[in-house]
């Protein structure tokens, strides 16, 4: 596990302990060991806001799509602009500069700063689930893959590394289209963390030094220089079933011949929740746009 500075120094909120409400970033990179020369963007954006308690997590998808203003990063080049949110991961040239730019790029769209942030690449995600002994996922409208074409039918499976990252990459044949995908990667953090148990790791000391070590590189991690042990018994109360997927409230909208995400008019109270650690008072609220993972 790689440790770098990922976040933007105004998104940083940099604390000697861990105590909540908290803030973390965790960016999905597209890129395929296969095909390095491909470039990456940021495949999923997930803000995972923590409140006071530290036993119950709140997943906030940020569409890719998303149009945003992207701010200038003169150290790579990049004059700043607008455009989808995921561009800003490859306009800051990827790795620990693409995310500084990217956090810098949520901050400014939310004003919420984060406490940490993590990167986790494709092959990484495989590598990670496959380490834990895989996940199961429940399928809930059958969908064919259109990278692989494996035929992903109804109902609850025991999926590896490779098929359970095809699956929660779908988005097309689905109702809901990229909310779907938004809710199954989702529904995949949670099936991870049911399968790590962060509270049996921390009573297990030297399987959870086991489990940082062979995860190895799979992951680079900002944690404003809490140790990741220090992180892991923080947040030791903190069960699967706490966990509860938020949807950004935005619609798809055609601009100049491309398609868009962009924003409703429910972001604003839901970005205001995040900065004042109101957002269980807005999940009551809005229940519309909440995904029971």
């Amino acid at each position: 596990m790689t440790t770098e500075q990922l976040l933007a120094p105004d998104a940083r909120g940099d604390r000697a302990g861990v105590t909540g409400p908290l803030n973390y970033l965790l960016i999905g990179s597209d890129l395929r060991a296969s095909n390095p020369g491909a470039g990456q963007r940021a495949d999923s954006i997930v803000i995972v806001h923590i409140p006071a308690g530290l036993n119950r997590a709140y997943l906030v998808s940020v569409p890719r799509d998303l149009l945003v203003q992207i701010p200038a990063d003169p150290a790579a080049g990049y004059t700043g602009g607008t455009d989808r949110i995921n561009a800003a991961f490859q306009f800051g040239n990827a790795g620990a500069t693409g995310a500084k730019l990217l956090s810098a790029t949520v901050t400014l769209l939310t004003g919420v700063r984060f406490d940490g942030a993590a990167i986790l690449d494709f092959s990484g995600f495989r590598r990670v689930i496959d380490l834990i002994g895989g996940v199961q996922m429940c399928v809930d409208t059958e969908v064919r893959s259109i990278h692989t074409g494996h035929v992903f039918t109804t109902g609850c499976h025991q999926m590896d590394g490779a098929r359970a990252l095809d699956y929660v990459r779908q988005r097309y044949d689905l109702p809901n289209g990229d909310y779907d995908r938004q809710r199954h990667q989702q529904q995949l953090l949670k099936a991870m963390l049911q399968k790590v148990d962060l509270g049996d790791l921390v009573a297990q000391p030297v399987r959870l030094d086991h489990l940082i070590r062979a995860v190895g590189s799979s992951f680079t991690v900002d944690t404003s220089g809490v140790p990741v042990e220090d992180l892991a018994f923080a947040l030791r109360g903190l069960r699967p079933e706490a966990l509860l997927g938020v949807q950004m409230p935005a619609h798809a909208q055609d601009v100049a011949g491309s398609s868009y995400s962009m924003l409703d008019p429910a972001a604003d109270s839901l970005f205001r929740a995040l900065r004042q650690a109101q957002v269980p008072d807005w999940t009551t609220v809005n229940p519309a746009w909440v995904n029971r993972l």
